[in-house]
């Protein structure tokens, strides 16, 4: 069988495999946000913290709860790092400084994942299971419920309550993410990765280049268990450097496959969930449509431009074999990659600035998206929803019409929130990469010059911006500029839009619902479709493409 053969039937079994679990989970989603039961666990918890799930909340007491407790996530996380060395389970590693503590604290409760680290030479077991490991769960939570608090604003009227957010981030985690992460869990363990708690240990003989010589330190750790929910809730810190690169994260093929379907699964499947609480499941597939077109569309895109052949060298290794794990070849790197970059994820399986410049650009265009395709747990939903609304005030233009979707006017105000949504990240992400260019010390970060060093800047902020949390490699990051410009970066990206999010849902949950008539935009529709993927790609390319024309676009057309 052939490298391209074979990568084109995983995609097509990932497919199938998404397909099979679309409707199950999407339901199961559904009624875990509609119910008005609390299980008994769950009334702990809120007995805990000292909330009651059943009070209904405005647009701003929602958005106060979503900073309120990442506020407390991200102290708590900055300190048990800065604390590190005294703790049980350090594994004898010192406090993490403090620029680079803020950095992966920001990073972690903001569901980034961006390491500026190596996580097997830095992070005690303490660190990577109390601190890390949590926020991959609760970060991933505030997401969806974010989203259903969005999907509410549309499917409620002349009400202000969006919900509780509180009752919805713990039921996030209770009723979807755990149980999700514990099977994927057992899945991995029983297919080679590691779980445990072992201390570090010096690992065989190794050849050097002359001989068998050299040995290696590793430390074990709960790394099944943390890989789980690091895809499963669009997270992507990994718990060794190499992320899913490294065997002990990522064994076989069959894993390989397993964590790309984890990933996509949830942010796939909340479309459904969409479509049945506003009450019209042919809405959820007309989103659904739109993502899956844009990430078939790169996923195709992508194993051209690495399968292409550009000597004898790329005809013998059967495409761009650099910075890719042999164990998973071209096909499934490129899946992964077009994956993990289209959500927010960040996971990788192969290095992206090995990419061929083409390929490497459309790792950063698939951030510039938005992470909408299908995005990250939540925010892929949102974000969709928001460029939804771009779409059909557009289409309103055009046709001389008041913009309507899902019966609720799209007004002046709704379109400001919008439009404040759709800017932020890429003002932040240009903006940095313009400072860090400009100023004489940032540039002594990077490996390459030319457009590859260019990229290396961009493709940091563009991931920061977007909450992906993925690193193009060859960049040295961890310094003071980039822990503190990319952790603002990443607390910008990821808050400010959220309250526009919600005020824009605290603003269609007012309206009044308008009953359809034979001019209203049919949003559920093919046409709507390819309206809203036009509009995704145009707004994308008008903003990016001179930074694009700058990196990997350079760097393409001149290999």
């Amino acid at each position: 069988m052939g490298p391209v053969l074979a990568g084109v039937l995983q995609l097509l079994a990932l497919i199938a495999a998404l397909a099979l679990a679309y409707i199950p989970l999407g339901n199961h989603m559904a009624r875990v946000y509609s119910t008005d039961k609390h299980w008994r666990v769950e009334k702990w918890i809120y007995k805990g913290i000292g909330a009651n799930p059943d009070t209904e909340m405005r647009w701003p007491a929602y958005l106060r709860g979503v900073l309120a407790f990442s506020a407390v996530g991200v102290l708590f996380l900055y300190l048990l790092q800065r604390l590190q060395g005294v703790l049980p389970g350090s594994l004898g590693f010192s406090a993490i400084d403090p620029d680079q503590a803020f950095n992966t604290a920001v990073s972690f409760v903001t569901n980034t994942n961006w390491q500026s680290y190596y996580g097997e030479q830095a992070m005690g077991h303490v660190v990577q299971t109390a601190g890390l490991a949590v926020q991959n769960f609760v970060s991933a939570a505030v997401g969806i419920a974010v989203a259903v608090a969005l999907v509410r604003g549309f499917a409620r009227s002349r009400t202000g309550e969006l919900g509780n957010f509180w009752a919805d981030m713990v039921r996030g985690v209770t009723r979807i993410l755990l149980p999700g992460a514990f099977v994927a869990a057992v899945v991995l363990v029983a297919c080679g990765a590691i779980q445990n708690f072992a201390g570090i240990h010096e690992v065989g003989q190794f050849l050097n280049g002359h001989g068998m010589g050299g040995s290696q330190q590793w430390n074990g750790g709960a790394v099944a268990s943390q890989e789980a929910i690091k895809e499963f809730g669009t997270n992507g810190g990994g718990y060794f450097n190499a992320n899913s690169a490294h065997p002990f994260e990522n064994p076989t093929p069959f894993t390989n496959l397993f964590e790309i379907f984890l990933l996509l699964v949830i942010p796939f499947a909340l479309t459904r969930t969409f479509g049945v609480l506003v009450g019209s499941v042919k809405q959820g597939y007309a989103i659904l449509a739109t993502m899956a077109t844009i990430w078939v569309g790169f996923t195709a895109l992508m194993m051209w431009t690495e399968f292409a052949h550009h000597g004898p060298a790329f005809d013998i290794a059967g495409g761009a074999l650099e910075g890719k794990e042999q164990r998973f070849g071209v096909g499934a790197s490129s899946i992964f990659a077009v994956s993990t970059t289209l959500t927010s994820t960040g996971a990788v399986d192969s290095f992206h600035s090995s990419f061929t410049g083409l390929g490497g650009g459309i790792t950063m265009l698939g951030m510039m998206l938005g992470e909408i395709a299908p995005g990250g747990t939540g925010s892929g939903l949102y974000g969709m929803l928001i460029m939804a609304v771009i779409a059909v005030f557009i289409a309103g233009l055009m046709v001389g019409r008041t913009p309507e979707y899902l019966g609720k006017k799209i007004g002046t105000r709704e379109i400001k929130f919008a439009a404040c949504y759709i800017l932020i990240t890429p003002a932040l992400a240009l903006v940095f990469t313009a400072a860090a260019m400009a100023l004489p010390t940032p540039g002594n970060s990077m490996t390459n010059s030319g457009a590859h060093g260019f990229s290396e800047i961009l493709y940091a902020y563009t991931s920061a911006s977007n909450n992906n949390g993925s690193a193009f490699a060859g960049l040295n990051a961890d310094t003071q500029w980039f822990n503190t410009t990319l952790g603002l970066a990443m607390v910008l990206g990821r808050f400010l839009p959220m309250v526009f999010v919600l005020a824009l849902a605290g603003s269609l949950a007012e309206q009044q619902p308008i009953p359809a008539t034979a001019g209203t935009l049919r949003t559920e529709k093919p046409l709507f479709t390819g309206l809203l993927v036009g509009a995704i790609l145009i707004i994308t390319g008008l903003t990016y493409f001179p930074a694009l024309a700058l990196g990997p676009l350079a760097e393409g057309l001149a290999s």
